[in-house]
Parts: structure tokens; sequence; C-alpha cells
């Protein structure tokens, strides 16, 4: 039986319980490629397949989840029952209003945004997969003998969804992702130093047209041996220049996680019921936008089949809207935005980023630098960790370098940001005119979907930098 086929009235009918219920179908058919070279040899090749579906229904402001990997009607009907019954223990049966439900008659949406990729990663073979990872990894090994560990990596996916709920709407889909990552580890003999970098987004294997594999390898290898003779950082509250170049982990985990409905409406935010209150800098413009075709947070539609969209999160310091997904629609209110994300169908969606950014502004990045006399310049993001009910966090620093008289100078390595993302968000007063992306895997809730982050060049004036050196 073709997906199609499916008669997903009958699929719906089974799983009511009341007439303000919803229900949905998540059908996914994926192929998927790992590669990993480590250590001189390859420690991964996997190449496979899944196909599944994700059934679920909210009732009472609750959500109720299957997933199977048997996706005949009959199964799916079994299924939709067996969430009714869940949903149904409990439940008074004086509060229940009938389940009336009526037929609907199915419309296929259309994307607002399209995207096509020039070569399907689905007719590329392992071996041309592997051609491309091999040449980084033979560049990586001889670019200097202090080199003690390299990973190359390399993974895709060819995603098709079809999407259907009791609304009526119909979505089909077809996702590809692709990401080349590098991770070196560097040794004197004394210190270990480590660099890490990552290409990729919404592409097909033409990704290496424009994209050298040894130039990603030298990146980090390059960063990790700058910090491995660097001194270490000095400690203490001074100012920060975060470049373009830094990756938007200070965006992504300093307000974005906490602008996400699921956990604002829970009172789990710092920013919860602050939506027309002054959370940042005049300065700053939040978005979050899923149409930006190529980037490795772009889809047409997120996985619950709402349009892909610009939301303008934060505007001129004043928080204006979290990013929602359906639960969060129904269960407080929420404008629906397009953000209910799974890693695949046996996952149910929730609310999470696409493409989030600081907006850019008008200052230039040279002049940022040079109104510091002396502070932190920060060329790369490490990870990081935050606190969403207070906002305080803790970021490493992969790359970093002293700010002396309005000028970047010698490396300095070992640095920590510590602080409470609110107050360096209102505290930041110089904005760059350049905008700079990095891409990753969000992880939330034991699921990791595709995401990137974007920033200007941005000068917080006062943030404390752990460090080793005392001076």
């Amino acid at each position: 039986m073709k997906i199609t086929d499916l008669n997903f009235n009958a699929i719906f009918k089974s799983a009511f319980l009341n007439e303000e219920d919803f229900a949905d179908i998540f059908i996914e058919t994926k192929v998927s490629t790992l590669l990993s070279n480590e250590g001189k040899r390859l420690e991964k090749a996997i190449n496979g397949a899944i196909q599944g579906a994700g059934l679920r229904l909210i009732s009472n402001k609750k959500t109720y989840y299957a997933y199977t990997n048997d996706i005949e009607e009959n199964n799916l009907i079994k299924i939709a029952k067996g969430l009714k019954e869940a949903a149904s223990m409990g439940v008074n049966e004086k509060s229940k209003k009938s389940a009336a439900f009526k037929p609907l008659n199915f419309k296929e949406k259309k994307p607002k945004i399209d995207f096509s990729v020039i070569k399907d990663i689905a007719d590329v073979s392992i071996d041309e997969k592997l051609e491309a990872i091999l040449p980084a990894v033979k560049y990586s090994w001889s670019f200097d003998k202090r080199v003690v560990q390299v990973n190359i990596t390399y993974s895709d996916y060819k995603q098709d969804v079809v999407i259907a709920n009791s609304y009526g709407d119909l979505v089909k889909d077809c996702r590809e992702n692709l990401a080349f990552l590098a991770h070196a580890v560097v040794s004197d003999g004394e210190r270990i130093e480590v660099g890490y970098e990552a290409a990729g987004g919404f592409t097909g294997f033409e990704f290496f047209d424009k994209n050298v594999p040894e130039d990603i390898a030298k990146k980090a290898l390059e960063r990790a041996l700058t910090q491995l003779s660097a001194p270490f950082a000095p400690s203490g509250t001074m100012p920060v220049v975060l470049s373009s170049e830094a990756g938007g982990t200070m965006i992504h985990e300093a307000i974005g996680h906490g602008l996400e409905a699921d956990i604002a409406g829970n009172g789990l935010s710092v920013y919860s019921d602050k939506i027309g209150e002054q959370v940042a800098s005049k300065l700053i413009t939040v978005i979050d936008d899923s149409s930006l075709t190529g980037k490795r947070g772009f889809y047409r539609f997120d996985d619950e089949g709402t349009h892909s969209g610009k939301n303008v999160l934060v505007e001129g310091g004043i928080l204006k809207k979290y990013m929602s997904d359906r639960l969060s629609y129904i269960k407080y209110g929420y404008e629906l935005t397009g953000n209910g994300r799974r890693q695949s169908y046996e996952h149910p969606p929730i609310v999470r980023m696409s493409n989030t950014m600081i907006s850019k502004g008008e200052t230039n990045p040279e002049d940022i630098i040079k109104s510091v006399a002396r502070g932190i310049f920060v060329k790369k993001m490490g990870g990081g960790q935050v606190n969403t009910v207070t906002g305080d966090f803790v970021f490493d620093v992969m790359e970093g370098y002293a700010i002396k008289e309005g000028a970047v100078g010698e490396a300095v390595s070992g640095a920590t940001l510590m602080g409470n993302g609110p107050e360096i968000l209102k505290n930041i007063d110089m904005v760059g005119s350049d905008l700079g992306f990095g891409i990753g895997t969000c992880g939330k809730d034991g699921q990791g979907v595709p995401v990137s982050d974007a920033q200007p060049t941005l000068r917080i004036p006062s943030i404390i930098v752990g460090g080793k050196n005392q001076k």
C-alpha cells in the first residue's frame, strides 16, 4: 500500500476521545550515511535506511504518542485506538464530550519557500563519499608532528515525509542534509589542545563543489596549534568582543532555548511571561528563520506540517514572541510559528530552534575592536551550559586572543565566559555590520535536530572571564 493511499480518516476517527482533540501522523522514509575516520583508519561506515510512522493524540492538553515501523493501515488504526484508550484513563465520564468525528477532505499544502539540491545524495555511492573525506585525513596527519589525533566525519541523510492531521492538512516533503566535521587533538608533550571546525547545510553532494575538505581540516588544526603555544588567558571582569566567526553558541544557549514556548510556558525560562518587555539592549534583534534556504536549519515545513518562516522573537530589545509548536498553541495560546521538530518518527515533535541569529547592526567590526583598551577577542566559541530558569551560563572559548590598546594581540588559551544571559544581552553596547553562521546539532529531551546559529561582531563591555593567568 502506498503511504498516500492510507485512510487517514479511519486512523483519526479511531483516536478521537473528545471533539476538541487533535491528532496527527508523521510517516518517514530516510536513508543516511555516516563515515568516521579516526586514528588514520575508518572507524565507522554506516549506510542505512528506516521507515516508520509516529501517531500523536493531543487530548485535554496532554500528549499521547506511539510509533511503529509497520505502516499497514490496520496496525495504525490499532495504535490509534491504543492512544484513545490511554487518553481516556482517569478521565471523568461526565467531562467527556461527544467525539463526533467528521470525515475530512484532505488537501495538500504547498510550500511558501522552495529549494532544490543539485546532486541528490541518494545517487552518490558510499565509495564516492569516502573519496571526499580521504584527502582531509591524509592532509591532517601530515600537517604537523604535534598532531596526535584527528577525526574526520562525514554524515548525510535524505528524508521523505508525509504528515496528515485532523484539520485536514496533508504535507509531503523531502529534506536533504549534509555535514562535514574535522576534530583535531595536538600535544607538545605537556599540554593538550583541541580544535574543531564544521560545515554543511541543507544541500546535496554539490557541497563539495564549493567546499574543500582540506580547508575545513586546516581550520581545526590551526585552531588547536594556536592554542597549544598560547599563554593562559587572564581572569577577571573585562570587556569581551565576540567575533562574527565565533559561532552562535551565545545566542543559541543564552536566549534561544529560553524562548522556546514549552520551556517558557511552563515557567522554566527566565523569559517566561515577559512578552512586551525589554529583555535585551535596544541594539539587539533576535530572529529564528527556518526559511533560509541552504542553511542547516532550513525546512519547507516543520515536522507538524506548519509552513517555515521568519519569526522575529526580540526586536530592538523587546520580547515579541516565543517559538512554538502545536501543543504550545493548544496549551498556552501562543502563536503557531512552525518550530515543531523531531529527530525521527520515533520521537514526538517538540519546540526547537532552526536558524537562530542576532541581526547585524551598523558598526564597523574593526571599530568595535579599536574601542577596547584591554580585553579578550573570541574568534571561536566552544561548548557551554546554561540554566534556562535563571539565565546563568558558562561557555568555553575554543580560540581567543588578547586585545591590547585596540588591537588583537597574542592568542590566549583556557578562557571561559561566565555570566547571566539577560544581563549580558542588556549590556551589549556595540553590534557589528557583519554576520557569521555556524552549524550544529541541537540536543533536547533526548533527541537532536540540525540547526545553525549566527551573530555579528558584538561587544560586551563587562563580563567575567575565567582563566589560569591571575595577572
